[in-house]
């Protein structure tokens, strides 16, 4: 997998643009200034770059070699300090109950490697952090969008209530939605949003 992302990663132009997610724009004011954000599957770095620049110390985790050296790229751009980790998920040692916030922004894994990543994404949190993610649902099939092409990899609201039933859930919604990240999300988009947060 983390071949085929170097392949997709390897133009000059990034595949999803260089402005974050919007979803993570708008909801990025529940992370404190200065928080410790573990932002995982970043691609090209445009959400850890963006949560950098909002003064929050991030660190971005990645299978892609071609990935973390353009979010390096980016961050350099922008004058952002961005930490950056060259790993497969969830074979990276993050460390546990030490982040204000993790974020997860399309990052799509076959239910096994799901299940796993997203209890390290639980675990890394500290009492109170927050946990925000957005992902493509099964109605994105048939979309021009980008996502996953099969349904084994998409995600639905009951299936992420599941995953994160030990933290509080503040928000989860399955929505259609217009992408314009790049070229690799544009158009109408069927996704799921969580905002979850960890018991104080």
């Amino acid at each position: 997998m983390s071949q085929s992302w170097d392949e997709r990663f390897s133009q000059e132009a990034y595949l999803y643009g260089e402005k974050p997610n919007a979803f993570l724009e708008h909801r990025h004011t529940l992370i404190p200034i200065g928080g410790r954000v573990l932002v995982l599957g970043d691609g090209e770095g445009r959400n850890g770059v963006f949560l950098a620049r909002r003064r929050m110390k991030v660190t971005s985790v990645d299978a892609s070699a071609k990935g973390i050296e353009k979010a390096q790229a980016l961050a350099k751009k922008y004058g952002a300090e961005l930490t950056t980790v060259h790993g497969t998920l969830p074979d990276v040692e993050i460390e546990k109950g030490v982040w204000d916030a993790v974020v997860l922004i399309y990052l799509h894994l076959p239910e096994a490697e799901r299940k796993a990543v997203h209890q390290l994404a639980v675990d890394a949190l500290k009492p109170g952090g927050l946990l925000l993610l957005e992902a493509f649902t099964p109605d994105q099939l048939g979309n021009e969008s980008g996502g996953p092409p099969t349904a084994d990899r998409l995600y639905t609201a009951d299936q992420l209530r599941e995953d994160f039933k030990d933290l509080q859930i503040d928000g989860l919604v399955e929505l259609e939605t217009i992408l314009d990240e790049g070229e690799g999300h544009r158009g109408k988009a069927n996704v799921v949003r969580l905002i979850a947060a960890k018991d104080d």
